[in-house]
């Protein structure tokens, strides 16, 4: 059984933004139905009140499917919503004008005007800022709140009799239609640079793990490409001696033999991630990919890491870089905080997260499994897991009196 929030704590940054500017679009369809609605039902009585009610209810009811529609256009997963658009265009100018009937030929009372006038103003301003939402280009937004505010002015000239109250009606409706369509523009704006920045993230994600890639191929054709070369070429010598009939050519093949072994030993050197391997590189590498990535690191302890033998270095090293790739490829994480301490005769390394997904990748060399047996050879320690508090945490920890046999060897 799943807990309370985990559907909103599973669900990206990008996915939480569309969530939050869906929600406050349906929201507004509840604002104009409790400031239009519910209002005239208590002034203009049961039946004449019920039937404004029905009229807004339908006209929020409209609005919020197409609010949902343009908000699925814009980001690309249906056309664009042009028929609902049109329709509540329409709907808006009709319930406009029963607003405005209600108010000329309704029941002579107290609260009557002001109940219609409500109606009228809110419906229009809510009508156009929806409609805003499913247009693109700012020059149709322009002309969206221009003419609703133009047409909501020659309905009601007509009813006031009043070139004044129409202009008045004109420029009410054209500062709140402008501002929710301001607010629709600015929300669809918003929502876009969220996606954008998210797949900019991953693009820097991707591009780490390529140079990673890169770095790992590069190494592997230092060692080979050069091994190789010497192998091809006492090769060819010892074929040389060997058919001269020379005994030379024994020990040429027994030097073949020797840098082929060495080769062995240099590309498991490589594919442990031992091979020029710095901590202090790793930590500041570290810190400036993953602030590349726009994920807050915090860095310490770099001053610690200078005083370490190689071997120890090198197998720290690969957990900072093992866990910080996968920080960048697999979680959601705002925040990673890096730790090197001494403490009670060990080095203790922790690589903390709050990204929903873990920092080490499994099974394999490139996992939990590799990181161990990297850490095995110093007589080290990895632990890895979700701490309970939404945060990620892995710690390597290596004794000192296996870092001094290490330089004493």
């Amino acid at each position: 059984m799943s807990r309370p929030g985990s559907w909103w704590r599973g669900k990206s940054t990008p996915a939480k933004v569309e969530t939050y500017t869906r929600w406050s679009f349906h929201f507004f369809a509840v604002i104009e139905f409790l400031t239009a609605g519910l209002p005239a039902a208590g002034a203009v009585g049961p039946r004449l009140g019920g039937l404004l009610m029905l009229v807004v209810g339908a006209h929020c009811a409209i609005g919020a499917v197409t609010a949902s529609r343009a908000l699925d256009w814009t980001r690309g997963r249906r056309e664009q919503p042009v028929r609902l658009m049109w329709t509540l265009a329409v709907v808006t100018a009709a319930y406009a004008v029963v607003a405005l009937a209600v108010s000329e030929h309704g029941p002579d009372r107290d609260g009557v005007d002001s109940a219609a006038g409500s109606v009228f103003g809110v419906v229009v301003v809510f009508g156009g800022g929806i409609i805003a939402l499913g247009v693109r280009d700012r020059r149709r937004v322009f002309a969206v709140v221009g003419g609703f505010a133009v047409g909501a002015g020659l309905l009601a000239f007509p009813m006031h009799a009043s070139v004044t109250s129409a202009l008045v009606v004109s420029f009410v409706v054209l500062l709140g239609t402008g501002f929710l369509a301001f607010t629709s523009v600015f929300s669809v704006w918003l929502l876009d640079a969220v996606y954008e920045l998210d797949a900019a993230r991953e693009t820097r994600a991707r591009l780490a793990v390529a140079e990673e890639r890169l770095r790992f191929g590069r190494d592997m054709h230092d060692v080979m490409g050069r091994n190789l070369a010497v192998i091809a070429l006492k090769s060819e010598l010892a074929v040389q001696l060997a058919r001269r009939g020379r005994a030379e050519a024994v020990d040429q093949m027994i030097e073949v033999q020797r840098i082929a072994q060495e080769s062995q030993r240099e590309v498991r050197e490589v594919v442990r991630g031992y091979r020029e391997a710095d901590l202090g590189v790793e930590l500041a590498g570290a810190h400036g990919v993953l602030t590349a990535a726009g994920i807050s690191c915090e860095v310490s302890g770099e001053d610690a890491a200078a005083g370490l033998p190689g071997e120890v270095q090198s197998a720290l090293g690969w957990v900072v870089r093992e866990a910080t790739t996968n920080v960048l490829r697999h979680g959601d994480a705002a925040l990673c905080v890096v730790r090197l301490r001494v403490v009670e005769g060990r080095v203790v390394l922790t690589v903390e997260n709050n990204g929903a997904a873990g920092t080490a990748g499994g099974g394999g060399g490139s996992g939990l499994a590799g990181l161990r047996e990297r850490l095995a050879a110093v007589d080290g320690t990895l632990e890895a897991g979700p701490t309970g508090r939404g945060l990620f945490r892995v710690v390597a920890e290596v004794p000192l009196a296996a870092a001094v046999r290490e330089v004493a060897s």
